[in-house]
């Protein structure tokens, strides 16, 4: 008998083939859209964020997760963006925040 045993990873957790990872995002990037780039089992790649992405919103970049073992063929890498909120703001970022607040559904 041959046992294995994997060690869990600090940034990826694996399911099947698939693996899944949390990325942080700012709320600007979240809310204006962005390009960021993501660690992958292959290196970096580009992860492009759609305006008005929200936290806990799931991307996939197929091809990118663990090899099939018997066939041919790799899993997924899902993505889930976690949106992070600022915990201190300076005068003026409170300034502006409370200039969107007021704007916050005037004139959609």
């Amino acid at each position: 008998y041959v046992v294995l045993h994997v060690e869990p990873h600090s940034f990826f957790e694996r399911h099947g083939d698939d693996i899944l990872c949390q990325i942080p995002i700012s709320f600007t990037q979240a809310a204006l859209g962005a390009e960021i780039e993501v660690p992958s089992l292959n290196g970096s790649k580009k992860l492009s964020i759609p305006p008005g992405s929200q936290s806990g919103h799931v991307f996939t970049l197929r091809g990118q997760g663990i090899a099939h073992l018997d066939s041919f063929g790799r899993g997924d890498q899902h993505i889930h963006i976690l949106v992070k909120v600022p915990t201190k703001l300076n005068k003026r970022q409170k300034e502006l925040l409370k200039e969107f607040a007021s704007l916050e559904g005037k004139g959609d």
